[in-house]
């Protein structure tokens, strides 16, 4: 299976009328993330998801066998909060992830109460809308540190083999007041962008895991991930990427900024 790092747009974007701009701004983005699963191939036997909508003291993996819906998203239409999403979990791949972490040195516990964030019930209805597929979460790390998101991501590169999909979901660029404030392109969202898919799509693992690494140091980043949990979420990816290269599989201009979509193996 490869791994994937995807946008999953602004709040319950995809299933209401959107006011805070054009009325198709997230169009583009639905409709690629309704052809995605189809495009990977044979479905995979279960998902992992790193959502940017989950932080733990320690990587935390949720281990609910029919985990319930976190509502995570502020003021929106009353019917956004009534979406379903009733994909199972799987407590067996929950400590199978433990498993991983704890034997790379990577300090993990399993939540077995944890429900589903918008990060994973919102992209994930139009990737695989039958919610057949078994899925489980895995938090970020507070402290946010790239290098301990890429080693847990490494960790967890064996699971490709057994036919699960890794999934980071976030933002490649999540400036909330630059979304909401622009009247034209993000010059500092195309800088980054730039950057991004030159580290994404370099050849050689390591040499992408040390860009990676070290994202602050991109042009525009700090413009572009005021704090980075939307983009940890690929450095999980990345590192389960193992030797895989990246491409660039799907960008928009989104409220003024490039939002991009990358895809290892």
């Amino acid at each position: 299976m490869p791994t994937l790092y995807i946008p999953h747009g602004g709040g319950p974007c995809f299933f209401m009328e959107w006011t805070a701009g054009p009325p198709d701004t997230w169009d583009r983005m639905a409709a690629w993330l309704r052809q995605l699963g189809g495009s990977i191939g044979a479905a995979p036997k279960s998902i992992v998801v790193i959502s940017a909508h989950w932080e733990e003291e320690q990587f935390t993996v949720s281990g609910h066998p029919q985990p319930p819906l976190v509502y995570d998203y502020y003021g929106f239409p009353e019917h956004t909060y009534r979406i379903q999403y009733p994909a199972p979990g799987s407590p067996a791949l929950a400590k199978r992830i433990g498993d991983l972490l704890s034997g790379a040195g990577i300090r993990a516990q399993i939540d077995p109460e944890r429900g589903f964030d918008h990060g994973v019930f919102i992209p994930f209805k139009l990737v695989y809308p039958q919610a057949e597929i078994p899925v489980v979460q895995l938090s970020l790390k507070a402290g946010l540190d790239p290098q301990a998101h890429v080693e847990a991501g490494r960790a967890l590169e064996p699971l490709r083999r057994e036919g699960v999909l890794i999934v980071g979901s976030g933002m490649s660029y999540h400036n909330l007041n630059s979304f909401f404030r622009s009247r034209g392109p993000i010059a500092a969202s195309d800088q980054f962008d730039a950057w991004l898919t030159q580290a994404a799509c370099a050849p050689e693992a390591d040499a992408r895991n040390d860009a990676l690494r070290r994202w602050e140091q991109a042009p525009g980043a700090r413009a572009s991930h005021p704090r980075e949990e939307h983009l940890l979420p690929m450095m999980v990816a990345a590192g389960a990427a193992g030797a895989d290269a990246g491409t660039k599989i799907f960008s928009d201009r989104v409220m003024g900024s490039t939002v991009s979509a990358y895809r290892f193996g």
